[in-house]
């Protein structure tokens, strides 16, 4: 009983602070240090509720895998739970779930990040919990296999999804042999070619103290912050070993031409993705690109693909465009479904009004609009203990500056109406492209 209660009063509270933490339109009051082993440190002080969230964030992704073992990340970060030195996997689970938090990993295309939830009552135990999976997993051999398992069962199953073959197609097309084409899951055949030793030796590689930046937000002290990190992170060693990680990777050679890939499937609604390589994080044109491309596709129903194809033309229920801004330049992408019989019609449109946006300038209501929401939008980042640990961990990893939460207005209001006729004309590319199609080629009617 006492668990189960636990755990509804932790789900309770979490809920809760989508609506009691302040509007980060305040400063946020972000403390950093770095301890003596290089571990970064993060640290925001939120005392209107009884939680504390730890995020780890550690420069460990595709980007370091070897291609022929593509799924390495983010198998060792799922295996850090399934054993440590002194716990077994069905210790972690039952420790954890007694105090009602949560230990949760995510790998992306730049990084790993290793996750903790914990009641303020219960912080020591979750740290020391948190710590140990970090720096003490064990990565016994039958909870690989096992893992292994589930996760290529998982893939087979995914692949009756169009719209998830579409997406996997579309990255390996425009990327190639660049890390960002391939899941961060592996395939099939990388995931049963990866053994212990690569996993041993991925994790002794990257997972260290000077490679990672850990947030802390919640109820807590300075102090208590401190006595935890002493007794959990402080000992953490670091190797002092080289690991390649500054060396820049080897980038997708640029589109020549329109690309065009049409998969069988027996659908009646068409899976389309359109797009090609697009910006990285710190590049200078960021802003112009965001109010741009809500203006263009990204900005639900005002955008202008929304209001023509959508809402003039009845041809499909949601279309979006998207700037994936990572450490390297990552995707652009417009993504829409629609009847078969209508996909060349979408695609004409979608290219037409991508020639539209390079063509002429946007209206000063277009303009408004789009900085208003990008603005009023902003402190949703930051509104639970959770999203504010993700995303200031996230800022630290792209260097986007410790006063870029109070400087993120002003970037976004300096952008003027010649700035985004600029980005449009440089970044809105309707002549080199790659276009995926999953659909029923008996059907499909598209463009000659």
């Amino acid at each position: 009983m006492n668990k189960r209660i636990a755990m509804l009063a932790f789900g309770l509270f979490t809920m809760c602070a989508v609506w009691c933490i302040p509007s980060p339109s305040c400063a946020l009051d972000i403390k950093k240090e770095k301890l003596p082993n290089g571990l970064t440190v993060l640290y925001v002080e939120r005392h209107e509720l009884p939680i504390v969230m730890a995020t780890m964030l550690i420069k460990a992704s595709p980007l370091q895998e070897n291609a022929e073992k593509g799924g390495t990340a983010y198998i060792t970060s799922k295996m850090l739970s399934e054993g440590t030195e002194t716990r077994k996997a069905t210790d972690i689970s039952r420790e954890i779930d007694f105090i009602g938090a949560s230990l949760d990993t995510a790998v992306n295309d730049d990084f790993t990040t290793v996750s903790l939830s914990v009641l303020k009552k219960d912080v020591d135990k979750g740290f020391d919990l948190f710590s140990d999976c970090v720096l003490h997993p064990s990565f016994p051999a039958d909870e690989l296999v096992r893992k292994k398992e589930l996760l290529k069962g998982s893939l087979k199953q995914k692949e009756e999804d169009p719209s998830f073959v579409a997406s996997k197609e579309f990255a390996r097309d425009i990327f190639e042999d660049f890390s960002y084409g391939r899941l961060v899951e592996g395939t099939l055949q990388s995931i049963g070619a990866i053994e212990r030793a690569d996993v041993l030796n991925f994790y002794g590689s990257f997972y260290r103290p000077e490679n990672a930046i850990l947030t802390v937000v919640g109820d807590l002290s300075r102090e208590e912050l401190d006595k935890l990190l002493n007794r959990s992170f402080a000992l953490w060693k670091t190797t002092g070993a080289d690991n390649g990680s500054t060396v820049d990777p080897k980038l997708p050679p640029v589109l020549k031409g329109p690309r065009v890939e049409v998969i069988d499937r027996d659908v009646t609604q068409a899976s389309i993705l359109f797009g090609y390589v697009g910006i990285a994080r710190d590049n200078p044109d960021y802003y112009a690109v965001q109010v741009m491309n809500y203006i263009f596709g990204g900005g639900g129903f005002s955008s202008r693909l929304m209001k023509v194809i959508r809402d003039e033309m009845g041809l499909t229920y949601s279309i979006n465009s998207f700037f994936a801004a990572t450490k390297y330049p990552g995707r652009f992408k417009v993504e829409v479904q629609t009847k078969n019989e209508s996909a060349g019609r979408v695609i004409d449109e979608m290219l037409k009004q991508m020639r539209l946006m390079k063509a002429e300038s946007i209206s000063n209501q277009e303009l408004q609009d789009a900085k208003d929401y990008l603005i009023g939008s902003f402190p949703r980042r930051l509104e639970t203990v959770r999203k504010t640990a993700d995303f200031i961990a996230a800022v630290q990893y792209y260097r986007l500056g410790d006063d870029y939460i109070d400087r993120y207005k002003d970037y976004v209001a300096k952008v003027t109406k010649e700035d985004v006729l600029r980005v449009a004309r440089k970044y809105l590319d309707d002549e080199n492209y790659v276009l995926v199609i999953v659909g029923n080629k008996k059907k499909l009617v598209l463009s000659k």
